[in-house]
């Protein structure tokens, strides 16, 4: 799949149902588009979700397959979910839609990062830091940047089905003030702050931990409530982000994640840690 195109759930779920009922009804993709007047393409990009089909196109394909209520109307009604516009959707110009549509619909978020707090965490000032350097002085589009990722935050705080976040930052990260002494300083109190959210935990990897599984760079697994959506994962590097989905692959980051927080600290003990760096910095933390 386009590493520049990652459906949304219902998008995927679209996708994967359309599948199965092309295999049910017996019909190889070849078959089924010469009955449908299209071409192999466009059937193979709809069932493996690098296209959206319009609903006119999943009318036409359910006919094709035989497909009866009560099927008909869930998969109509899906098809027309997929098309609705979500937050990000006001962003497309600075964000990773694609990802955030991912990361809005699930129930756990598991992130691994050596370098920088996650975005999820991360304070305005902080944030802007990290743009800037990333950016190498470019300032367009950072403030307009800076607000999505605020919204994008405002999941951990809906009232409604929060995600549970697993963070696990390396020890290397509390020592790296970005931003300087007050950026940083409100950025440990951001943390601080945040560990102590029910749907939230952080974890630190000592640097005593030599070898371990998060050597190669950060990754980000996104786990969802319904059976039918797997699990997707993502490694970030330089040139930007690695989308999986293939069970294998999901499975291997997953474990890898897995092990960085059984080699971390315990939330407690992360806490302390943490506490420890922000009274460095001339910040107590109120018991």
């Amino acid at each position: 799949m386009s590493p520049s195109y990652i459906p949304s759930v219902r998008a995927r779920r679209l996708a994967r149902s359309l599948r199965e009922f092309r295999e049910q009804a017996e019909l190889g993709v070849t078959a089924a588009a010469a009955r449908l007047g299209w071409s192999q393409g466009k059937v193979s990009h709809i069932e493996s979700a690098r296209n959206k089909p319009n609903e006119r196109d999943v009318q036409l394909m359910l006919n094709l397959y035989g497909v009866g209520s009560p099927d008909r109307e869930a998969i109509l009604s899906l098809a027309r979910e997929a098309e609705e516009r979500g937050w990000w959707t006001d962003y497309t110009d600075v964000l990773n839609g694609p990802y955030v549509a991912l990361e809005d619909a699930a129930s756990e978020i598991g992130n691994w990062d050596p370098q920088v707090i996650p975005g999820l965490l991360q304070t305005p000032d902080y944030a802007r830091e990290i743009m800037r350097a990333g950016d190498l002085g470019k300032s367009d589009d950072i403030e307009r940047r800076i607000r999505a990722r605020m919204v994008r935050q405002t999941i951990l705080t809906r009232e409604i089905d929060p995600p549970r976040l697993r963070v696990v930052l390396d020890e290397a990260v509390l020592g790296r003030p970005i931003g300087g002494p007050a950026v940083w300083r409100d950025q440990l109190r951001r943390l601080l702050s945040d560990a102590e959210r029910g749907n939230v935990t952080i974890q630190v990897l000592p640097q005593s931990v030599g070898t371990h599984c998060g050597l190669e760079g950060s990754l980000i697994v996104l786990g969802f409530a319904e059976p039918a959506d797997p699990d997707v994962a993502y490694a970030e590097g330089f040139f930007g982000v690695v989308y999986m989905e293939s069970p294998q692959q999901v499975e291997h980051c997953r474990l890898a994640f897995e092990k960085i927080c059984e080699a971390a600290l315990t939330p407690e003990s992360s806490f302390e840690l943490i506490e420890a760096a922000a009274k460095r910095r001339g910040f107590d933390h109120p018991c």
